[in-house]
């Protein structure tokens, strides 16, 4: 019985010792990864492409973003944006992590047009 006794006791000490795990990380809703990825669109492609929903492109070249889409497949160009991708119009050096592209996307997702006919 002091045996059964100690290992309880030992157990309860044991248990109190264990690390909480913390809670997982919350899901990010498609509007706020969508609003992440128009602010690394500001902050990284404006200066060359119009990154809203209207406007030129500041660089005749370089295609709205609200046009990308009809022109690139997004998961290849969510691909080729992780791994640093040099397409047909002149571009800077850049090289996205996953959850940047992933973001990025997002946005170009939410202010395509239909090209017109």
């Amino acid at each position: 019985m002091l045996r059964l006794s100690v290992m309880f006791a030992a157990v309860l000490a044991l248990s109190a010792c264990a690390v909480p795990q913390p809670p997982p990380p919350a899901a990010v809703s498609e509007a706020e990864l969508a609003q992440d990825g128009r602010d690394i669109a500001e902050a990284q492609c404006a200066g060359c492409h119009a990154v809203g929903a209207y406007g030129d492109s500041p660089m005749a070249p370089a295609p709205p973003f609200r046009m990308v889409l009809a022109r690139y497949n997004a998961e290849v160009l969510e691909e080729e944006l992780i791994a640093g991708i040099q397409v047909t119009h002149p571009m800077p050096e850049f090289q996205f992590n996953p959850q940047s592209a992933d973001a990025l996307i997002a946005y170009l997702r939410s202010i395509q047009e239909t090209p017109e006919e």
